[in-house]
């Protein structure tokens, strides 16, 4: 594992909604703290049914209008990615189980972790997967993955820059 940059890895079912936008927002945050040259930052879905497909329009649209383009491709997590990444950031506690299945297959280092363990507001763990609900479901779990990230560069900073 390359030691001179922290590499962070968000993970969502699908790749598509929440671990898309959470990469575009830790980015956002990383580029602004001027930290780019020592964070990498990317994201995948524990399942493969939207490989190579663009974030979720109503995902797109909540990020376009707080200044954020979203243009990665949906791609699925791979054994290797346990240990190519320091932090694997899963959005719900189902994600972790999915990344605990791939870990028993393969020798990783990577810490595997909830997003909203970061969030300071957070009553519960889970990001919500705003998928099959509503347009205001998205706006809401950009709220709490904004709020965690923040955390989370914290927690970096603290303890890994």
């Amino acid at each position: 594992m390359d030691s001179s940059r922290v590499r962070v890895l968000f993970v969502c079912m699908g790749n598509i909604c929440r671990s898309p936008l959470a990469e575009a927002v830790f980015h956002d945050l990383v580029t602004r703290a001027r930290l780019s040259d020592r964070i990498s930052i990317e994201s995948a879905g524990i399942g493969s049914w939207h490989v190579g497909e663009l974030p979720d329009p109503r995902t797109r649209s909540v990020a376009e209008k707080r200044g954020l383009r979203l243009t990665s491709r949906a791609r699925q997590v791979e054994f290797d990615d346990l240990d190519r990444f320091h932090l694997v950031i899963a959005m719900d506690e189902e994600n972790v189980r999915g990344l605990e299945r791939i870990r028993a297959q393969a020798a990783p280092g990577a810490e595997v972790r909830r997003l909203r363990e970061f969030d300071p507001q957070a009553d519960e763990l889970d990001v919500p997967d705003p998928y099959y609900g509503g347009d205001d479901g998205f706006e809401r779990v950009h709220d709490m993955i904004e709020r965690a990230c923040e955390g989370l560069l914290e927690h970096i900073r603290e303890t890994r820059l």
